[in-house]
């Protein structure tokens, strides 16, 4: 079971997490676009996708804690420090995505904002970047780890 926990939980993360990271980098650049050329349909258009992917994935990327929890109870490794900081910084990237970038991306997608929006977006979505690749690092590297993987 705990190998089915845990192919679902990489599963979900590079399905889920993935994407929005994908497409929350690309939706700065996408937005000055728009921003130079507002009348240009497909420029609107794709900020809308990308937000739009963005929003998605983000409420399927729960399925990636759900599942992680799962397999670490199954391994018996909850109170191991790398799962403990790593949860952290799941939380942290959870809220800098509901805080930061996606209110922000709405605002552009709407067609309202500034350049200098899409700078303070392109820094957070680069940190929210930052903060999921620190957790995949843990995640493989599990420093302390005692399971002998």
């Amino acid at each position: 079971m705990t190998k089915f926990l845990l192919a679902v939980h990489v599963l979900a993360a590079i399905v889920a997490v993935g994407p929005v990271t994908v497409a929350a980098s690309m939706f700065p650049p996408a937005a000055r676009r728009f921003l130079a050329a507002p009348d240009d349909e497909r420029a609107g258009a794709t900020v809308r996708l990308l937000h739009r992917i963005c929003q998605v994935y983000a409420a399927v990327g729960i399925a990636v804690p759900v599942f992680g929890f799962a397999t670490a109870g199954a391994m018996g490794v909850m109170g191991d420090a790398w799962l403990i900081a790593s949860t952290v910084l799941t939380v942290l990237a959870a809220g800098v995505l509901l805080v930061l970038v996606l209110p922000r991306q709405e605002v552009l997608a709407e067609g309202g904002g500034s350049r200098e929006i899409t700078v303070r977006l392109a820094m957070f979505t680069g940190i929210f970047n930052l903060l999921w690749a620190t957790v995949t690092v843990l995640m493989i590297v599990r420093p302390g780890s005692t399971t002998g993987a």
